[in-house]
């Protein structure tokens, strides 16, 4: 069965243990970490990026609420609490249960296949835009545009700006003359999607814009250095020289 990770927020210990207690037959479930504070909690839920939240309202500093609010994305959540006043506000922003302590192991695991049946729910519809957009990605063409979410910003960073990218684990650094911006793609998802007449990869971690390229020099043995106009330098491997030197036109 497929893990659901999960993440506790809640400051008494008590009301902590009884929970992992009654989440124990759920082996399907995970829990990342629990948290007895606001601010620990709106980090760590953001790093980690649990399935599901169990989310107490009343916790120290700031309170569910406002954790809420300063989240990155949404998780499935599913309040504990004492305080029966918050409900209708809870189901406002689409909290999945409310539990009112003490609840029973059967109430929890009430809460639980309504939690699995919305994660259900936004697999689906993940995969159906994952399809779509590899759909307009083969019948689009080259790209024109990258789009880019940063924390609340959204950044259009047009082709034509771009220099270089190179490879940063599962992201690529897109480097243009107005900064620095980080994608999650992979390399090779650039390589087919911008033009070649105007980008050429060069290494498995860099792709570099043809008319940035200021010259090419022998850095050692069968190993080249690649310069750019804005001062750059990117390596080039040995397999992407030959198809360098072509587009280059070194003999």
């Amino acid at each position: 069965m497929e893990k659901i990770s999960a993440v506790i927020v809640e400051d008494e210990e008590l009301a902590r243990s009884l929970l992992r207690k009654y989440l124990e037959p759920f082996t399907e479930i995970q829990i990342l970490a629990e948290f007895e504070n606001g601010f620990d909690a709106v980090k760590g839920i953001n790093e980690l990026k649990p399935d599901v939240l169990f989310l107490d309202i009343q916790v120290p500093k700031i309170n569910g609420f406002e954790i809420l609010e300063l989240l990155d994305y949404t998780p499935v959540i599913i309040f504990t609490t004492a305080y029966n006043e918050y409900a209708i506000k809870a189901f406002e922003i689409s909290a999945v249960d409310y539990l009112l302590k003490p609840f029973t192991k059967e109430r929890l695991c009430q809460a639980i296949e309504k939690a699995k049946g919305r994660l259900n729910l936004l697999n689906e519809e993940k995969q159906k835009v994952e399809s779509l957009v590899k759909v307009d990605e083969e019948l689009s063409g080259f790209i024109e545009r990258v789009v880019i979410k940063d924390r609340q910003a959204i950044n259009i960073v047009p082709v034509a700006d771009v220099i270089w990218l190179e490879a940063q684990d599962d992201y690529v650094m897109i480097h243009t003359n107005n900064g620095r911006f980080m994608k999650q793609k992979t390399m090779s998802f650039f390589e087919k999607s911008l033009d070649p007449a105007e980008f050429i990869r060069v290494h498995r971690s860099f792709i570099v814009r043809i008319n940035q390229i200021s010259k090419l020099e022998l850095y050692g043995k069968d190993t080249y250095l690649l310069f750019l106009k804005n001062g750059e330098k990117v390596n080039v491997s040995r397999s992407r020289y030959k198809d360098l030197k072509q587009v280059l036109n070194i003999g």
